[in-house]
C-alpha cells in the first residue's frame, strides 16, 4: 500500500536582526550580551571614501563628494548586504561619535534599496544593560554629525589635493599638507624660533636657614625691600644684600594659618587623557588611543568572557551618569569609609562645545579594580586602564586638605618668606593625584610643598645659622611635548580631541618634527614647508582662521550652520592664495645656498642644496663633479659629517680594510676598495642570535620607516628581530639567553628581560633587595 504524502507545512525560518559594528572585537563582546536572535557583522572601518587617485570633490557643485567602496573593502560590502537581505532589520552601531555616524550612514545608504527598515543605535559602553537599552530604544542617523564629518573630510581633500603637488614641485615628491597639521607645525616652529631667540636674564635668591625657640630649623626666602617685591639681578646686589642679612636680626612679623583645600580633577576626557598618558605613562597619543580603544571594545576577562571595560573614550565631557555615580560613591564608602564620600556628589563643569549626550570617560564596572584585572590585561592596557580607574575613583571623592603656614620674617628693611604645608586629610589623594608639566621659571617664591615648621608666634626672635644666595638663569619657554602640544592645541580651538593623536604621529612621519629627548623640534623640512606654507596661504594657514574654521564646523555638528556654506567661506581665500602661489612660491629644489667649502675634487665652492632626505652639500660643477656631503649647522657654522669611517676589520674578500658607512637602512660594513671590491657586511653588535643553532650576530638596523631595530646577520636563513637595544646576559629570573635596554624618562635606561611576561627589570631587583 502507497504511503500517503507528508500534509505538514515546514515552519518558516525566523529571520534574526541584522548588527553592523565597525570592529571584530566589538562585535564579540555584543554577541555575548544579545544571543543567537542577533547575527552580528563587522564593516572592520569606512567602507566607503572619496578615491584616492582623483580629486573626488566636484567644487562647481556645491563641493559634491564623490564616494566609492574603499579597495579590499568588496568582499565585506557583498557579505552585509546578503546578510541585510536575509534580515528583518538592521541596526547600525559603529561607535557614538562624527566618524562613527559617518560610518553608519554609507552603510545605509548601500543597504537601503536592499532592506530599508534600518536604525542607529548608540551606546556609550558596551555593557549587557547598556547594549540592550540601546537595542531596545534605537533612534535615525543623525545627517547633521554626518555632515560635519563630510565637511571635514571634504577640507582636508582640497587642502591635500591641492597643496600637495605644489609641494612636490617646488621642494620634493611625496609631501604633504594638512588643514591642521600643517598649523601644529608652525606651532612647534613658532616654538622654536622664541627658544632660539631667547636671551637668558640673570637673577639671584638668597635662603636664610633660621632657628627659632624650638628645634628644627628652617629655610626662609627673601622676597620684598622695604615693602615692596625684591628682583635680584646680579652678583653685586647679592653680595650687599647678603652682607645687610649676616648682620641684621631676624624677627617674626607675621604668622598666618590657614586651611587649603586641594580638590580633585574631573575624570577623563579624550585630551586630558593623552595628557596624562604622555605625562605619567611616557605612551605617545596614538598608542594611548590605541589602547583605549581595546578597553572599550572588549578584553577577555576569566570567568566573564569579554568584556567592555572603560566607557567611550572619544569625548569632551565630564558628564558621569546619575546611576553609575551613586553605585560609585556607595562603593567608596565601602572600600574607603564614609568620610572619604563627599556630602553631595562631585560634579563637573564641561566646555560649551561638550556633546553632553557622551559621558566623560569611566570604568564600566566600580568594583573592577585594576589589580583585580592585571593577569587579563597587557602591561601596557593595565597602565592605562589603572589610570583611567585611579582619576574616575579620586573624582567622586572628598579634597585632600591642608593645614598651611605662612610666616614673614623682618630683617632690618627685608622681609623673609616661608610656608610649611601638612597634609589633614588625603581625601582623593589616596587614590590619584595629576601629572604636571614642568615651568622653568616657577616663582621664586617657595611653594606650599608639604614640610613641617616649628611652632613660631609674632615678636619671636630668630638665630641666623645660614645664607645661601644663589644664581639663576631665566629659561626659554619649554620645547612642545605630547602633554604640552595637545594642551596648546586644545587651548587654541586647533582640530578636535579625537584627531590629536594622528595629527602627532602624521607630523612626525612626514618628517617635518622630530624628537629628541621627549621634545620635538622642527627638522630643516618641517622649517622650509612652514615657512612656504605661511608666506603664500597667509589667510589660511594660521591659527586663528583654522580655530574659527573648528568652531563652525562644530555648529554644523550641532545643526546650527550649512556645511557647503562653511567650506565655502574656507575656499574662497584658499582659492586666491593657490592661484597666487602656484606662479610665486620659491622653488626650494632648484635653489643654491653658495658656501665657503671648496669641493675637495674639483675646488669650486660647494652649494647647499635640497635633496630626498633634506639640506646637501654639492659641488655646482654637476654632472662633470658628482660630489656631495653631509652636514650639520650650528650657530651658523657648517660642519661635514663623515661618510666614511675606516675600521680594523678586513675584508673577507680583497683584504683591504673596511670603512663604516650609512645607507638608506642604517650603518653598514664596507668594503674601502669600492667599486673594484663591492662586499659589505653589517656591524656587529657583539651580542649573539639567542636562536637555537643559529649562531649569527645580532646587528643594528633602520626600517623603511627610519627606525632603529636589532636583528640578526643570518638574515634572510633567520629572522630573530628586536625593537630594544639587546644585552648579551641572561634573565636571572626565567634564563631567556638575551636581555633588552629600555629608556624610561623617570628611571633612565634599564636593562629587563625581552620575555614580557617575565617582568624581570634589573633596576628595580636591586632596589628590592637594598630594601
Amino acid at each position: 500500500m502507497a504511503k500517503k504524502a507528508s500534509t505538514t507545512k515546514a515552519k518558516p525560518k525566523t529571520k534574526r536582526s541584522l548588527i553592523i559594528v565597525e570592529s571584530p572585537a566589538k562585535a564579540k563582546t555584543i554577541t555575548k550580551y544579545l544571543g543567537r536572535k542577533y547575527k552580528m557583522m563587522a564593516s572592520v572601518g569606512h567602507l566607503r571614501d572619496l578615491p584616492k587617485s582623483r580629486f573626488g570633490v566636484d567644487i562647481e557643485k556645491d563641493f559634491q563628494p564623490e564616494y566609492i567602496v574603499i579597495k579590499g573593502k568588496g568582499k565585506i560590502l557583498t557579505s552585509i548586504k546578503k546578510a541585510a537581505k536575509e534580515a528583518d532589520q538592521v541596526f547600525l552601531a559603529p561607535d557614538p561619535d562624527r566618524e562613527g555616524e559617518a560610518i553608519a550612514w554609507h552603510i545605509a545608504e548601500e543597504l537601503k534599496p536592499i532592506n530599508p527598515n534600518i536604525h542607529r543605535v548608540l551606546f556609550n559602553e558596551i555593557t549587557k544593560k547598556a547594549v540592550k537599552e540601546a537595542v531596545t530604544h534605537p533612534s535615525e542617523i543623525n545627517m547633521d554629525l554626518v555632515n560635519a564629518q563630510q565637511a571635514r573630510r571634504v577640507l582636508d581633500r582640497i587642502v591635500g589635493y591641492k597643496i600637495s603637488p605644489l609641494l612636490w614641485e617646488k621642494v620634493r615628491r611625496g609631501l604633504s599638507a594638512g588643514r591642521v597639521q600643517s598649523v601644529a607645525v608652525l606651532i612647534i616652529c613658532e616654538r622654536e624660533k622664541e627658544v632660539l631667540a631667547f636671551v637668558p636674564e640673570e637673577y639671584w635668591s638668597i635662603d636664610a636657614t633660621l632657628l627659632g625657640k624650638t628645634p628644627p630649623p628652617f629655610v626662609a626666602r627673601l622676597i620684598q625691600k622695604g615693602g615692596e617685591p625684591l628682583k635680584i639681578h646680579n652678583a653685586e646686589e647679592s653680595e650687599a644684600l647678603t652682607a645687610q642679612l649676616q648682620n641684621a636680626s631676624y624677627t617674626i612679623t607675621k604668622v598666618e594659618k590657614k586651611e587649603r583645600k586641594r580638590n580633585p580633577t574631573p575624570p577623563f576626557i579624550t585630551s586630558r587623557m593623552q595628557q596624562e598618558a604622555a605625562r605619567k605613562l611616557h605612551f605617545t597619543p596614538k598608542k594611548t588611543m590605541m589602547l583605549a580603544q581595546q578597553l572599550y571594545e572588549g578584553i577577555e576577562i576569566a570567568k566573564e568572557g569579554a568584556v567592555g571595560l572603560i566607557s567611550y573614550m572619544r569625548t569632551d565631557s565630564v558628564r558621569i551618569s546619575p546611576d553609575f555615580q551613586s553605585e560609585s560613591l556607595s562603593w567608596i564608602g565601602g572600600k574607603y569609609g564614609q568620610n572619604y564620600v563627599p556630602d553631595t556628589p562631585n560634579l563637573y563643569k564641561s566646555k560649551k562645545s561638550a556633546q553632553e549626550g557622551h559621558e566623560a570617560i569611566r570604568p564600566t564596572g566600580i568594583d573592577r579594580e585594576p589589580e583585580l584585572l592585571r593577569a587579563d590585561l597587557s602591561h601596557d592596557q593595565f597602565l592605562l586602564y589603572q589610570l583611567i580607574w585611579n582619576r574616575y575613583v579620586a573624582s567622586q571623592m572628598r579634597p585632600a586638605i591642608f593645614d598651611v603656614t605662612r610666616v614673614d620674617i623682618s630683617a632690618e628693611d627685608l622681609t623673609l618668606r616661608v610656608t610649611g604645608s601638612i597634609l589633614k586629610f588625603p581625601g582623593f589623594t589616596i587614590v590619584y593625584s595629576e601629572g604636571k608639566d614642568s615651568n622653568p621659571n616657577a616663582s621664586q617664591e617657595p611653594s606650599d610643598a608639604e614640610s613641617s615648621l616649628p611652632e613660631l608666634s609674632v615678636g619671636d626672635s630668630l638665630t641666623l645659622q645660614q645664607l645661601d644666595p644663589k644664581q639663576h638663569f631665566t629659561q626659554p619657554p619649554p620645547r612642545y611635548n605630547e602633554a604640552l602640544l595637545i594642551h596648546d592645541l586644545e587651548d587654541k580651538g586647533i582640530g578636535r580631541p579625537s584627531t590629536y593623536a594622528a595629527i602627532i604621529s602624521t607630523i612626525q612621519d612626514r618628517k617635518y618634527v622630530e624628537k629628541r629627548e621627549g621634545r620635538f623640534y622642527p627638522t630643516d623640512l618641517g622649517d622650509t614647508v612652514n615657512n612656504l606654507l605661511t608666506e603664500n596661504f597667509p589667510g589660511v594657514i594660521n591659527v586663528e582662521f583654522t580655530a574659527q574654521m573648528e568652531q563652525a564646523l562644530d555648529e554644523v555638528e550641532e545643526g546650527g550652520k550649512d556645511w557647503i556654506e562653511s567650506i565655502q567661506k574656507f575656499y574662497d581665500p584658499f582659492a586666491k592664495n593657490l592661484e597666487k602661489a602656484q606662479t610665486e612660491m620659491r622653488d626650494v629644489k632648484r635653489e643654491e645656498e653658495p658656501t665657503d667649502i671648496i669641493c675637495d675634487k674639483c675646488q669650486k665652492n660647494m652649494v647647499i642644496k635640497w635633496g630626498r632626505f633634506g639640506r646637501f652639500l654639492a659641488c655646482p660643477g654637476y654632472p662633470e663633479c658628482k660630489n656631495t656631503k653631509e652636514f650639520v649647522e650650528k650657530e651658523g657654522e657648517i660642519k661635514i659629517i663623515a661618510k666614511e669611517i675606516e675600521t680594523d676589520i678586513v675584508c673577507k674578500k680583497c683584504g683591504k680594510p673596511m670603512v663604516n658607512k650609512t645607507g638608506r637602512f642604517g650603518r653598514f660594513l664596507a668594503c674601502s676598495g669600492y667599486p673594484e671590491c663591492k662586499h659589505t657586511e653589517p656591524i656587529s653588535l657583539g651580542v649573539k642570535c639567542p636562536e637555537k643553532d643559529c649562531g649569527g650576530d645580532l646587528t643594528e638596523k633602520r626600517s623603511k620607516k627610519g627606525k632603529t631595530f636589532y636583528a640578526c646577520g643570518n638574515y634572510p636563513d633567520c629572522k630573530f628581530a628586536l625593537w630594544d637595544r639587546p644585552v648579551a646576559r641572561p634573565c636571572p629570573q626565567c634564563n631567556t639567553p638575551l636581555m633588552v635596554e629600555k629608556y624610561d624618562r623617570n628611571k633612565g635606561t634599564t636593562v629587563r628581560c625581552r620575555i614580557k611576561e617575565c617582568g624581570y627589570v634589573e633596576a628595580e631587583q636591586e632596589l628590592r633587595q637594598s630594601a
